[in-house]
């Protein structure tokens, strides 16, 4: 290789610079970074790439995006994505979600609620694998609390937010592990240990914090707090085979059929409908559907990611950061970095993954880190930023979850009790210059 192609070139980075440009340009235009879909940014800079590079034919253009789209772990990724949000759409119309709440709230003290909203959360965004899916079924409940309690609302619903961002980062079903862990090669379960260990001292000091919050509270349930442990069997069955190893694809098949089961024989679905939960959730909006964005983005990224390495992008940030960095414990500072600038441009951590995750597999790989540390990395400071950016989706579905329970609070007004996503990072910075990392 000659020294031209081991700098790499600065302008295959071009197409990745076009998305950010329209993504985050039309975010500050608008006020609003959900107004230009993420795939419209994508497909423009999928056409820059193609632009690029005159010397090369459209069709070995072509075979560098379809290679790159059809790579296993691609697909592999693709696939699970689609089981996970069936799993999600059943679980979800059986009761599930409901009755894990209930059963939650129906048993806590009035002095530990608040720290019992977060590990509410942590269970609930473990087994669904979705922040905003358990904001959106928590944060009603979270603003019932603080208008029965002296509780400022953004004290708990921002308890709320650190559960929901504590299983977005560690569920065996959420699309951030699963984009982390195929990205790098690596075992989900194995991931799951690696990050489960970096991240465990924060959600403790997080429970702490919270508990001290809530040591004076008084709260008494009004309403009827309802909850099957049938329905809520589905997401233990998942949890549990999944931190035992099981095969993905076999744990998830078991959970949506035994989701399903519970809710046709519980009355929740009928039995005509099995198919069509699976495909569109309870309310029409989840399940199946609610992984086609990321899939068909995951599937255009990969495609952009196959032009940027041919035409040497890649390479010039390998380069860069190999210049900067000293040892395992920089590259492993430089995923961290690499990670969380792409997910505060995004302002979504699967895609900032999906995006990160080739260059960190190859940062990796030249300083020996092993598959699983790095998409532990990966997944913590996306996740970590994700729960504190005021314009992702997690902040603002909990602005708007405590709206329509007639609580105003700006997505900002939670960063003072956000404690977990700051603990995170600095858990895993300890980890990281602290730590002794095995080569791989």
């Amino acid at each position: 290789m000659n020294k031209t192609m081991e700098k790499g070139s600065i302008a295959g980075l071009i197409p990745i610079g076009v998305f950010l440009v329209l993504f985050i340009g039309s975010g500050l235009l608008t006020g609003d970074f959900y107004a230009m879909p993420a795939i419209a940014a994508f497909l423009a800079a999928l056409v820059v790439a193609f632009l690029q590079n005159p010397k090369r034919s459209f069709e070995e253009k072509l075979s560098s995006v379809t290679k790159s789209m059809g790579d296993e772990n691609v697909m592999v990724m693709c696939l699970i994505f689609i089981l996970a949000g069936a799993f999600s759409g059943s679980v979800q119309a059986a009761g599930g979600v409901e009755s894990t709440v209930n059963f939650g709230l129906s048993i806590l003290p009035p002095q530990v609620v608040v720290a019992g909203l977060f590990l509410i959360a942590c269970f609930i965004s473990v087994a669904m694998g979705t922040s905003v899916g358990t904001i959106a079924a928590l944060t009603p409940i979270a603003a019932g609390i603080s208008e029965k309690t002296d509780f400022a609302g953004a004290l708990c619903i921002a308890a709320v937010i650190c559960g929901a961002m504590f299983g977005d980062n560690l569920s065996m079903i959420s699309d951030t592990t699963i984009a982390a862990a195929r990205t790098q090669g690596c075992e989900m379960d194995d991931k799951f240990k690696e990050n489960f260990k970096i991240v465990i001292p924060a959600a403790v000091i997080t429970c702490v914090l919270f508990l001290l919050a809530g040591r004076n509270a008084s709260y008494v349930a009004e309403e009827n707090l309802e909850y099957s442990f049938v329905k809520i069997l589905p997401y233990l069955v998942v949890l549990v085979g999944a931190l035992l190893g099981g095969n993905v694809f076999l744990v998830l098949t078991a959970g949506i059929i035994l989701s399903l089961v519970v809710g046709v024989v519980s009355g929740s679905i009928a039995p005509m409908d099995v198919f069509q939960v699976m495909a569109t959730g309870a309310d029409g909006s989840g399940g199946i559907l609610n992984m086609y964005d990321i899939t068909v983005i995951s599937l255009v990224v990969a495609g952009i990611i196959g032009l940027v390495k041919a035409n040497g992008g890649i390479d010039f940030v390998l380069y860069q950061i190999k210049k900067r960095v000293r040892g395992k414990k920089g590259a492993q500072a430089g995923i961290a970095l690499l990670a969380s600038l792409v997910d505060i441009s995004t302002a979504n951590n699967t895609v900032a993954i999906v995006m990160a995750g080739p260059i960190a597999k190859n940062i990796a790989k030249e300083y020996a880190l092993t598959p699983k540390r790095t998409a532990s990395l990966l997944d913590i400071f996306t996740s970590a930023w994700q729960g504190l950016i005021p314009y992702g989706a997690q902040l603002l579905y909990a602005s708007a979850g405590a709206a329509a329970a007639g609580i105003v609070i700006n997505p900002v007004e939670f960063w003072r009790y956000l404690y977990y996503p700051v603990l995170m990072m600095i858990s895993a910075m300890l980890f990281i210059f602290l730590g002794r990392e095995k080569s791989c």
